[in-house]
């Protein structure tokens, strides 16, 4: 692996009430005082406004631009409004993280990120899911310049979203065998260090398990500490490899093929079962520790109909076709797909 380029945050603070420093922040890193601020309607209220006014004491020009979806147009706006920005501030969710490194990466100007859930591992990975008219294409961006993660805002959210991250984390698991077996089979190249990285996250978050609840700041941290380690393990790699694999191909089949999907997070952690099972895993370990954290198992509890399951499954393999995976290049039948839901309990 080539290590020549490896993107990490200049800066990361967290924990709860940390968001009181991005003034500084903004202070220590930037060379200006023109800001575009990316948020969404709902997390303005919940944290940008709070931003705003920290940095307008400053005497920081801030534009501000609501972003309501992850795409091309999304990121076409932005990048035009921060043409001349000294930096990009994203306070929000994946959506508005997303748009927001693309535009930052457009405009090659810095970006700090301030979450307001912690949902998936993107706070800090250089990498962005945008749609487009047919799909959704994950971009390589750069990263985020500095990360303010004040988990007091991240534990008031609706605790499924924290849900969300720890599963998306969990999918380490599978995600790093599908590597090694692409690393096998059709010599892919493959970082040892990226993998441990990735591992190491996925089962130190199995240890915490039974500290993740609701509504609480050291819960919300641990699962950004976890977000935060599994975005760097993309970072080393230069590749999502170290936490995206079959259990991912699974979860963006389910967003194409269900009317309502659930969290990403959420459909990778159902994911992960199957796979798991699949690559002759602890399946049943997987599925505990997430009954444990209160996250999906089912497709009952995703609110998605066993028929979808079973046509994701089917369907998986043809997504991002030039990454290899336990589901090989033709994919599960229909009868191989049922068997797999059916015995590990995904559908009854």
């Amino acid at each position: 692996m080539d290590f020549r380029n490896v993107q990490l945050p200049r800066e990361i603070h967290t924990g709860p009430g940390v968001i009181v420093e991005i003034g500084d922040v903004c202070d220590n890193l930037l060379s200006g005082k023109d800001i575009t601020l990316v948020t969404g309607n709902t997390t303005k209220k919940i944290a940008g406004n709070q931003v705003i006014e920290i940095l307008e004491e400053k005497k920081y020009n801030i534009s501000v631009i609501i972003v309501s979806s992850a795409t091309d147009d999304s990121v076409e706006q932005v990048t035009n409004l921060s043409k001349n920005s000294d930096a990009i501030l994203a306070v929000g969710g994946g959506k508005v993280n997303d748009v927001a490194k693309v535009a930052s990466t457009n405009n090659n100007i810095p970006l700090i990120s301030i979450p307001t859930t912690a949902a998936h591992d993107g706070l800090v990975s250089p990498r962005a899911s945008i749609k487009n008219d047919h799909d959704n294409v994950s971009k390589e961006v750069n990263a985020p310049f500095a990360l303010v993660a004040d988990t007091q805002i991240i534990s008031n959210a609706p605790y499924k979203f924290t849900a969300s991250g720890f599963a998306d984390i969990i999918s380490n698991l599978t995600a790093v065998e599908d590597w090694k077996l692409a690393y096998k089979l059709i010599n892919e190249p493959f970082s040892d260090s990226a993998a441990a990285l990735s591992l190491m996250t996925a089962n130190l978050l199995i240890e915490q398990a039974n500290n993740i609840r609701p509504r609480h700041p050291e819960s919300a941290g641990i699962v950004v500490k976890g977000l935060i380690s599994s975005g760097m393990a993309i970072s080393i790699a230069r590749s999502s490899r170290p936490a995206s694999g079959s259990e991912h191909k699974f979860s963006h089949a389910l967003d194409k093929i269900a009317p309502k999907p659930a969290l990403h997070g959420e459909q990778c952690g159902v994911g992960t079962i199957m796979m798991m099972y699949l690559q002759g895993g602890d399946w049943k370990k997987v599925k505990s520790v997430l009954k444990e954290v209160n996250a999906p198992t089912t497709a009952k509890e995703l609110k998605i109909k066993d028929e979808y399951i079973i046509e994701a499954l089917t369907q998986a393999h043809n997504i991002r076709k030039g990454r290899y995976t336990i589901l090989g290049d033709r994919g599960l039948t229909e009868e191989a797909a049922l068997n797999i839901a059916l015995k590990t309990g995904v559908i009854k």
